[in-house]
């Protein structure tokens, strides 16, 4: 097979409208254009997002600054002091963090920060902690396991 045989697959190309060649071709006359204004006039038209003397649609729009991160991680966040009512060597993964009603939404994934104290010792597993979280967690004699994100 050469360049020269390539062709698209049968009706991925389709013919252009030859406008304006008579009657019979069902887009004589006017061509699709209508009768009369500026949308029959060449070079007429307005402009896009033209709105006929209304104020236009994104001038009307407070400044909105800076921009969204399309790929930020939303996290359920669960402090030191919401671990308070888990027994001593528990295990705190996101099931058992959902089973205790701890997690606003149980698909995103599971962050430990370190407000309030931890008495007992715990096996935390979660998908981010803070090191704030993390030390005092390892000071009271339990462990940390990092999860990976889906």
């Amino acid at each position: 097979m050469k360049l020269h045989d390539l062709k698209p697959n049968k009706g991925a190309v389709k013919r252009r409208k030859r406008v304006g060649r008579g009657i019979a071709a069902g887009q004589g006359k006017t061509a699709g254009r209508g009768m009369k204004g500026q949308g029959a006039r060449s070079g007429g038209g307005t402009r896009l997002y033209h709105q006929g003397g209304n104020l236009p649609f994104f001038r009307r729009l407070p400044f909105k600054r800076g921009f969204t991160p399309i790929n930020r991680v939303e996290y359920n966040e669960v402090n030191l002091d919401q671990l308070s009512g888990f027994s001593k060597n528990s295990e705190v993964s996101p099931e058992t963090l959902e089973q205790a009603r701890l997690l606003r939404d149980p698909r995103k994934p599971v962050v430990i920060l370190g407000r309030g104290e931890v008495n007992v010792p715990l096996k935390v597993a979660a998908h981010r902690i803070t090191k704030g979280a993390r030390a005092k967690i390892e000071a009271a004699g339990g462990s940390v396991e990092i999860l990976p994100l889906k």
